[in-house]
């Protein structure tokens, strides 16, 4: 059975107003992304992934509440059956059921043996999206995470929203 999508946006405006908050600030980012070329082709790269969708290992703490920007560090050659998903935004059956959904890390190791990927890290990250501070993901959490995928020696990353 098929639900229609969600309007976030008209939802978020609605749940705001019902709650008698001043309306949602919605991040604008005034300046174009950054970009790069791939300096090798992707047969011959390093792929990395990140993934909002919550994702931790068995014996990793799970991931708490909204505006959590803590993240894990996942070893690609984990089994799934060793993964688990915490996350509040959105419904985790089909990930519970199938993590490669949200953090399709099986999908892109078979890549790297069609040799359509030079490799996958050997670590990929996850944290739990929903993150209501833009200030905290641009100040805490995208750096402590660029700075994993250049020491991982990462040549391209996947970035995988929730």
């Amino acid at each position: 059975m098929s639900q229609p999508p969600i309007d976030y946006i008209q939802r978020t405006r609605e749940q705001y107003d019902a709650l008698g908050y001043p309306a949602y600030r919605w991040v604008v980012n005034e300046d174009p992304p950054p970009f790069t070329p791939l300096a090798r082709p992707l047969a011959e790269s390093t792929v990395g992934l990140i993934a909002s969708g919550g994702i931790y290992r068995v014996g990793q703490t799970a991931f708490h509440f909204r505006d959590d920007t803590s993240f894990r560090a996942i070893d690609t050659a984990t089994p799934p059956d060793a993964l688990r998903v915490s996350h509040f935004a959105y419904d985790t059956t089909d990930a519970r059921t199938d993590v490669n959904v949200v953090f399709p890390y099986q999908t892109l190791a078979d890549l790297a043996r069609l040799g359509r990927i030079g490799q996958l890290a050997r670590q990929a990250y996850t944290f739990m999206g929903g993150i209501y501070s833009a200030r905290k993901v641009r100040e805490i959490l995208a750096p402590a995470l660029a700075e994993r995928l250049i020491r991982d020696e990462v040549d391209v990353a996947i970035m995988v929203p929730a």
